[in-house]
């Protein structure tokens, strides 16, 4: 059945544009769980006409929306809700601050969290020789219940205790933070591949579906590399957001 948006109300005495307040209002209904995904909305004629508006006006709306990936057209189907990325800005923050500040519900289960040999990449990142012990964590992170990174994290010693009910609870650098850890900056790489299987299967997905990869190195005030992280995002649903400034 379709959806057809006749709550949705237009200030025509407004300055903001009458395609951008119905993409906008379409948008809070998806987000807020009232247009689920899978969702098909009325063609665009009985769109504009529950609207009394022109069809290039609910054609650009719909458009907005695809671009930002919460409409899909369909041929022989139509237009579709789909489920809406997360789009993360590049800042130090976690992941679960920034799906708790978006309101997604943010829960996680820890794979594993141990003392190992630190990898090559890690230990040079660290500055300390090769396989010298280091924490490993490994942690699923879901938004609204549905899997969306796999995340691998790097600790040195001694920096903080963790567990994994405290790391179930909330996010790695409120932990790190609470221990006195004074996060300043990061470098980060990110790119993008085609998941393992084992990697779709922790994220159920299937195999060969597109990650994005982030890999980042963190540093403390007094610049010490303080965490590694190597994780991996389900493209579907995620994407980073950056702000470019000229000067």
């Amino acid at each position: 059945m379709a959806y057809s948006p006749a709550s949705i109300g237009v200030d025509r005495t407004s300055p903001v544009p009458l395609y951008y307040q119905v993409a906008q209002e379409l948008e809070r209904a998806i987000e807020a769980g009232k247009l689920k995904p899978g969702t098909r909305l009325d063609n665009e004629i009985a769109l504009a006409d529950s609207l009394g508006l022109s069809r290039p006006t609910v054609r650009r709306a719909i458009e907005y929306l695809v671009q930002r990936g919460l409409l899909v057209r369909k041929r022989g189907v139509g237009t579709q809700v789909v489920h809406p990325k997360v789009r993360r800005p590049i800042e130090l923050t976690s992941l679960y601050d920034d799906l708790s500040s978006a309101g997604k519900r943010p829960t996680t289960k820890v794979l594993s969290l141990e003392v190992a040999p630190a990898p090559d990449a890690v230990a040079h990142a660290f500055g300390l020789a090769e396989a010298t012990p280091v924490i490993a964590l490994e942690r699923i992170r879901f938004a609204r219940d549905e899997p969306l990174a796999l995340l691998h994290n790097f600790i040195p010693r001694g920096l903080v205790d963790l567990t994994a009910e405290a790391l179930e609870r909330t996010g790695l650098y409120q932990l790190m933070r609470a221990a006195g850890v004074r996060l300043h900056l990061a470098s980060q790489t990110i790119g993008a591949r085609a998941a393992t299987a084992a990697e779709a299967a922790a994220l159920q997905d299937r195999k060969g579906a597109s990650v994005l990869t982030m890999q980042r190195t963190v540093f403390d005030d007094a610049g010490r590399a303080v965490e590694y992280g190597t994780h991996l995002y389900r493209a579907s649903i995620y994407s980073f957001e950056l702000v470019l400034v000229s000067r």
